[in-house]
């Protein structure tokens, strides 16, 4: 079995290719990935969304290569995943009853969280005290 250490950088790896897919899983399942009537480029918005989650997966891929310097951006992917759910979940009971999101990018967004934060806590990683950060 995989050390936690090893999962945790498997599991980057994994969500950073897939944040960068976010498009294309918008074309093939739009009920579920998409906010949005038509083509996913015809929204200005997730279009916005798309650039920020394939930003964003480019440095999961690259703090896949060493989690330990990249503590903050994890928590930050953890958090901001947490948020992104649970405010996609509220809304998907609003307005235009955008369900098929119950099935899709907010369980995918929760386990990105849960896999993350557990794999984190279980390999032991720690941010580095501020000490350790200052000049001499």
């Amino acid at each position: 079995m995989p050390s936690a250490y090893r999962l945790l950088q498997i599991a980057l790896a994994v969500f950073g290719v897939i944040f960068m897919l976010v498009y294309p899983l918008a074309v093939a399942w739009p009920s579920g990935w998409a906010w949005h009537a038509g083509a996913p480029h015809e929204s200005q918005y997730f279009m916005m969304i798309v650039g920020v989650y394939a930003t964003l997966g480019v440095f999961l891929l690259n703090a896949a290569r060493n989690p330990q310097v990249n503590l903050s951006l994890i928590w930050f992917t953890i958090w901001s995943s947490v948020v992104h759910a649970a405010i996609m979940a509220v809304q998907s009971f609003g307005r235009g009853h955008h369900m098929g999101h119950l099935a899709g990018d907010v369980p995918a967004l929760l386990l990105v969280a849960i896999v993350l934060s557990a794999l984190v806590l279980a390999s032991g990683l720690k941010q580095p005290s501020g000490r350790n950060l200052t000049r001499e």
